[in-house]
């Protein structure tokens, strides 16, 4: 395992936001979603696709609030761009988010 340096972990802009539209995504490779989320006046809205359809279903997921990263370069997945990456705890296919234990101020970091 690499070693980070305090820096290095500075750069990662890790934010708490909330899913406010959750869509089907057939052109994915993998079953996913298409989400969008609100992060707050600062950052404002990203879209991202989430591989995420084992553990959750739409209706839950809306609403839900999530940590993401919101400083990758975009990403082209199929014919949608991903702005943000949600995190998780991955085993195998299943991926559970990670979020807030309460509910939180969208645009929070994470530190």
């Amino acid at each position: 395992m690499n070693s980070l340096s305090w820096n290095d972990f500075e750069k990662v802009d890790m934010r708490v936001g909330t899913v406010i539209e959750v869509n089907d995504f057939p052109k994915a490779i993998n079953p996913s979603y298409q989400l969008t989320i609100d992060f707050g006046e600062k950052i404002g809205i990203k879209k991202t696709s989430a591989q995420i359809t084992i553990l959750y279903n739409k209706e839950e997921l809306l609403g839900k609030q999530v940590v993401a990263v919101v400083n990758f370069p975009e990403k082209q997945i199929a014919n949608f761009m991903s702005e943000c990456l949600v995190l998780g705890a991955v085993n195998n296919k299943e991926v559970s988010l990670i979020s807030p234990e309460s509910n939180s101020k969208n645009g929070l970091r994470i530190l």
